[in-house]
């Protein structure tokens, strides 16, 4: 009798944990790549039955599925097909803040970009790759401070 309460009490503390870890993270749909600039403003919602990808602190994200707040004349189609992380901090549309550039930012807009970072996009949008200049430096080498280990979803054996 007590091996059956335990029992039943690890099935449903199993599928309480499992459920809870699928709210954290949107799985990828297929295994994450590196993105370049160019390659990412492929992605930007103009072209009818492609994905639409934006990135944010150099994390691309997969936001078809927001197609009305992405897609094409959509609200917030000026974020998409590139890296957004000023403009996600500061709240703007502005084409001046549509950039990866944190320079400057407020520890309010940091914190803010933290918690939409966490909050929106990694628990509602799959995260399909990540942006070059997240990994490399401005003249093509690894970037040392990068450590895949510590990246959600990032396995090495599925990029290179």
């Amino acid at each position: 009798m007590a091996t059956t309460r335990i029992c039943v009490l690890f099935v449903v503390l199993s599928t309480t944990l499992g459920e809870d870890i699928k709210l954290k993270h949107k799985p990828p749909t297929k295994p994450v790549r590196l993105f370049t600039e160019e390659e990412l403003k492929r992605y930007d919602g103009s072209e009818e039955g492609q994905p639409i990808y934006m990135a944010v602190k150099g994390v691309v994200f997969d936001v078809t599925k927001g197609k009305e707040f992405y897609g094409k004349d959509a609200p917030y189609n000026a974020l998409v097909g590139k890296d957004s992380t000023r403009a996600v901090a500061k709240m703007s549309l502005d084409p001046a803040d549509l950039t990866s550039d944190t320079t400057g930012l407020t520890e309010d807009q940091l914190e803010s970009l933290d918690s939409v970072f966490e909050g929106t996009y990694k628990t509602k949008y799959p995260i399909v790759g990540y942006t070059a200049a997240r990994i490399l430096t401005e003249d093509g080498s690894p970037n040392k401070d990068f450590k895949p280990e510590d990246q959600p979803h990032f396995q090495i054996k599925d990029e290179f």
